[in-house]
């Protein structure tokens, strides 16, 4: 791929792709670090829930329910994980069959005429995501093997500390942000997808992807029953 794509890429390609990561990033922060985000959303609400489940944990006598339900999740981002490896790996077999590729996109209602590089840079941006989303499970896998060791240190019944649970729930909640960013990444990969159709379609795409996003974090029924 050459330089030509800088030149390539139309004024309506720029503008869609810089408000992509705007919202991409932009999204992210505000819910994770935002004022409003960090303790008034669906994120917020589940931690607190984490920090109930470490102070329940150090009641119990026998902890296989906690190991299970640790399992279980590690189980799900196990699931997306191994998924987006196979995203990746057809990723990268499109790039060695572009010219089918563009042949097969140009049947598609309002799809433009673009170079090959451009075509490039639109798989590159998606492989991108994915390989994003793929560093996002495997290290919220790692952060709940850790805290499955958390659960095998944890001290007998009545000698436990508001400490140790504060810990577990830490734990646990930064794994679930982990898990929650992977998630993200695949629903703006979904955005990325409408980029080789429109750059505006591409556009309206990352607008609605944010408001479904926001609507499940912060409006959503799900979030209501937390908080009741």
């Amino acid at each position: 791929m050459s330089a030509s794509w800088l030149a390539a890429l139309s004024v309506a390609d720029w503008s869609a792709l810089l408000w992509f990561f705007t919202c991409w990033v932009g999204y992210g922060w505000v819910v994770e670090h935002g004022p409003r985000g960090s303790m008034r959303g669906l994120l917020g609400a589940s931690h607190h829930f984490r920090l109930e489940w470490g102070r329940q944990m150090l009641n119990r006598e026998v902890r296989v329910a906690d190991s299970a339900l640790v399992g279980n999740l590690m189980q799900s981002v196990s699931f997306y994980a191994n998924t987006t490896i196979y995203v990746i790996a057809g990723l990268l077999a499109l790039l060695g069959t572009m010219d089918k590729l563009i042949d097969a996109a140009a049947d598609l209602p309002f799809a433009r005429h673009v170079s090959r590089d451009v075509w490039e840079v639109k798989l590159l941006l998606l492989l991108m995501v994915f390989v994003v989303a793929y560093f996002k499970f495997t290290w919220a896998l790692r952060q709940f093997n850790m805290l499955s060791i958390l659960i095998g240190a944890a001290p007998p019944p009545g000698q436990g500390s508001e400490a140790f649970a504060q810990r577990f729930a830490k734990i646990n909640s930064l794994s679930g942000d982990e898990f929650n960013r992977g998630i993200r990444a695949y629903y703006f990969g979904l955005a990325a997808v409408s980029w080789f159709v429109q750059p505006w379609l591409f556009f309206v795409t990352t607008t609605a992807i944010v408001l479904v996003l926001y609507w499940r974090d912060f409006r959503s029924k799900t979030l209501e029953a937390m908080r009741s």
